[in-house]
């Protein structure tokens, strides 16, 4: 076997964020259909909430999404950086979408309520810092300086 292949690959923190961030979203995503099931699936309803989080069923599918999404991408950090971006630039619009449907049932079709505002802006912030984390120079090393003849 050549060296490369006992080489293990060593993922960035912003990889490690990404999969942390999306194996969240993809279990709450999960937890939420025991919550609402599967009537009333575009409808705002205030007594459908996980953990303060106003849900309905289409607001499950998108946290599925967004975490299947995140515990695909993280393995390269071009896929992670692309899941930042997809949170920064979703996130951000959900956040913008919801402090006008939060007030207005008519256009509430993911049930947001203001503890879904704050997560939203949370996790856009979080996309950018897993979008915008500082490259490796080339030739950085994470091991510690080697001794003279070592």
């Amino acid at each position: 076997m050549t060296q490369s292949m006992h080489t293990t690959r060593t993922r960035a923190p912003f990889q490690w964020l990404a999969l942390a961030i999306g194996a969240v979203y993809l279990l709450v995503g999960i937890a939420g259909f025991f919550v609402t099931g599967f009537e009333g699936f575009a409808e705002h309803e205030d007594g459908q909430t996980l953990l303060g989080f106003a849900i309905n069923p289409l607001h499950n599918i998108v946290h599925l999404l967004i975490g299947l999404l995140g515990v695909t991408l993280w393995v390269s950090p071009g896929g992670a950086r692309t899941f930042g971006w997809l949170l920064a630039v979703g996130y951000g619009a959900a956040f913008v979408y919801g402090l006008f449907a939060v007030n207005d049932p008519a256009i509430n079709v993911l049930n947001i309520n203001t503890a879904d505002n704050w997560l939203h802006a949370l996790s856009a912030v979080a996309g950018l810092v897993i979008a915008l984390w500082p490259r490796r120079r080339p030739g950085a090393t994470t091991a510690g300086p080697t001794s003279p003849g070592g």
